[in-house]
């Protein structure tokens, strides 16, 4: 399917987005509504298709809930947070979520995506650490020219 799908839309290719779009829509119909496939008994796509009686809702999200004693940060769309006038990456994963910190000892936090653990944060260094205390994953230095070599203890 993919080698005719490139020959039939692909090869040349549109030199517009919209035109390239509009070969791909006709592939599209014409493999779906008027090609007889053989796994099919010779029957187009379409004409074995019915969509499905059960509605499909998005299940709601459950909000996330933290422990009233810990300081809860919204994460910006390009993965951190401020700190104290400081910026601490957490993860463009969690880009416009909230992520919860609970204190365990001076500038020691427990940091959490609602139940979920995600490591610890160490206010002297500016940094949330994963569970074996490393500060980041590879090995090196930053853009800054600093060495982040040293495993911090979990304690």
């Amino acid at each position: 399917m993919h080698k005719t799908l490139k020959a039939a839309t692909a090869r040349p290719p549109q030199a517009q987005l919209a035109s390239q779009q509009r070969c791909f829509d006709h592939f599209r119909r014409r493999y779906n509504t008027e090609r007889p496939h053989e796994a099919l008994g010779d029957a187009t796509p379409a004409s074995c298709y019915a969509p499905s009686p059960r509605p499909f809702p998005p299940p709601p999200l459950a909000p996330l809930v933290y422990p009233g004693h810990s300081e809860h940060r919204l994460v910006s769309r390009n993965g951190g947070i401020r700190w104290k006038n400081r910026w601490v990456n957490a993860s463009h994963l969690f880009a416009e979520l909230e992520i919860g910190f609970e204190e365990i000892d001076d500038g020691l936090w427990n940091v959490f995506f609602g139940p979920v653990w995600l490591g610890r944060f160490h206010e002297e260094l500016g940094r949330i650490v994963d569970q074996l205390g490393r500060p980041i994953r590879r090995q090196g230095d930053n853009h800054k020219g600093r060495n982040y070599n040293k495993v911090l203890p979990i304690t």
